[in-house]
């Protein structure tokens, strides 16, 4: 209970950050920049650890972390930073937090075999309802129509890469981890550890995509890709490096540890729900760091958002 609280105050508190980051840096470069020294962070704890830590690594799920963290922190994280700057925190945390549960439930029947009820597919349309209401243009003057278009397809394809990576997938490995005896899965440690080794898959696919991406935009520097990413010139470290530095350890260092920390020592019926609240959570930051005011609507869309996916959760 303590850690699934302690991971939504980290998050919200990582997408506040995250959002004054974009404005400084290019997104593509934030996220990896974040997922350089995050992992290292983490790691540097484990160490202080000593050798009870060893028990916790198997490199026959070590390839299993690396592409869940690919998916989660690489190709979800770039999007969740493209879309930061176009919708603000608090719009693009509804779209992940919210949507990414009826993914991962798609997901999970056609891969794994996992049914969903009537009641079920009930709150996924509840969850749905709520971010449309949340998201409707006339609540969002400020936003140009063009971005909160782009805006909501880069928090969808955040919402995908969360649900799959960081929600079937791990739960998979889990799964296979504990049927095997692979791994004890509980405690803080073994949260560090699968935290650490799905933020170094992260960190190798961001890395290799900036760098391909860099390429191919000089030889196409018109391409629409450009947006992905900015020229060293524009880049301004020294007003974005404490921004940096704080979504990077709210996020990816702690709020993702105690989140794998959570689902170990708890049920997803517990944790979840309360992890659901994020975009709330983010509502008093936003208005604190003077980003927006939401309007009465798009706090009722929020809530009725929320419940669904309490509902979502609690129907498993």
């Amino acid at each position: 209970m303590f850690a699934a609280l302690l991971c939504t105050v980290f998050f919200s508190a990582s997408a506040v950050s995250a959002r004054k980051t974009t404005e400084h840096l290019g997104g593509t470069e934030a996220n990896f920049a974040r997922l350089i020294f995050a992992p290292l962070l983490m790691i540097t704890v484990a160490l202080s650890f000593g050798p009870v830590l060893t028990g916790y690594w198997n490199p026959k799920v070590f390839g299993l972390f690396l592409l869940s963290g690919a998916i989660g922190f690489g190709v979800g994280d770039i999007a969740l930073f493209r879309a930061f700057p176009l919708i603000g925190s608090r719009l693009t945390t509804l779209i992940v937090h919210c949507v990414s549960v009826p993914v991962a439930a798609t997901v999970e029947y056609f891969w794994l075999g996992t049914t969903m009820t009537a009641l079920q597919i009930l709150c996924a349309m509840i969850i749905l309802g709520g971010v449309a209401v949340a998201l409707a243009p006339k609540e969002n003057p400020k936003l140009e129509k063009q971005d909160l278009i782009k805006g909501i397809g880069w928090g969808l394809i955040a919402a995908l890469g969360q649900g799959f990576g960081a929600g079937v997938l791990s739960r998979y490995i889990y799964k296979f981890a504990a049927t095997t005896e692979m791994l004890p899965l509980d405690g803080f440690h073994a949260g560090i550890i699968v935290a650490v080794q799905r933020m170094i898959g992260g960190m190798i696919f961001s890395g290799v995509f900036l760098l391909l991406l860099r390429a191919w935009l000089k030889k196409q520097p018109e391409s629409p890709l450009a947006g992905l990413t900015r020229g060293d010139d524009t880049n301004n470290w020294r007003k974005g490096a404490p921004w940096l530095l704080a979504t990077g350890l709210a996020g990816p260092a702690l709020g993702v540890t105690c989140y794998q920390w959570a689902l170990l020592g708890n049920s997803t019926g517990v944790v979840l729900p309360i992890v659901a609240i994020t975009p709330l959570v983010v509502i008093p930051m936003s208005i604190a760091m003077k980003e927006e005011k939401p309007t009465l609507r798009s706090l009722i869309g929020g809530v009725i958002a929320v419940g669904g996916v309490i509902g979502m959760v609690l129907s498993l």
